[in-house]
């Protein structure tokens, strides 16, 4: 009997050694978790290729004859280029404006107003900030036209590839105006949204 009870003992002991000792593979290991990587910064819009548009606003001429000044609606058309240079934006472009700005009982009216024009900015996310400047042709109704100089900034903002809006203010000089001796100066301020192709 004690024999028997030994064999089961001994027989029990070394079954049951390997349950008691562990397992002989290792536990898988956990899955590592990693921080989801940042989403792609937004592309900025490329500015290279022509345009076409419409603008409107208000501009004000003044002169160096005493109240011989006035105030009014302008607007028309324009139609240019850009190059895109990555963070800037160099183009040129043409501005064609209609006035309603009379100088005064008596005096001529500023009918409109032609601009060839140079620009560059700075790209800021969709948006462009500029300077601009170049040539201006005036015209009026008595005095005929003259040509002059203008300067100014304006800012644009690419709704869509194809889409933008802006506004631009700018200054304008005529020495000298027509056959007198009366100098033109005209500020305007307007609003503009243009079609890009």
């Amino acid at each position: 009997m004690l024999k028997y009870s030994t064999l089961i003992a001994a027989t029990l002991a070394t079954a049951s050694g390997p349950a008691l000792a562990g397992s002989a593979t290792s536990p898988a290991p956990e899955p590592e978790i990693t921080a989801p990587a940042p989403a792609p910064a937004p592309a900025s819009p490329n500015w290279t290729g022509g345009y076409v548009g419409g603008q409107f606003g208000y501009g004000n001429a003044d002169t160096n004859a005493p109240g011989v000044d006035g105030d009014g609606a302008i607007g028309g058309l324009t139609a240019g280029y850009d190059y895109d240079f990555g963070q800037w934006v160099i183009g040129g472009g043409l501005d064609y404006d209609w006035a309603d700005i009379s100088l005064g009982a008596g005096n001529p009216d500023l009918e409109n107003i032609f601009r060839v024009k140079l620009r560059g900015g700075y790209k800021i996310g969709n948006g462009l900030l500029y300077g601009t400047g170049g040539w201006a042709q005036a015209d009026t109704d008595t005095l005929g036209d003259d040509d002059g100089y203008f300067v100014g900034a304006g800012y644009e903002h690419m709704v869509t590839q194809n889409f933008s809006l802006g506004g631009e203010a700018l200054y304008h000089e005529f020495s000298n105006f027509g056959t007198s001796t009366t100098d033109l100066d005209a500020t305007t301020v307007q609003v503009r949204g243009t079609f890009r192709f």
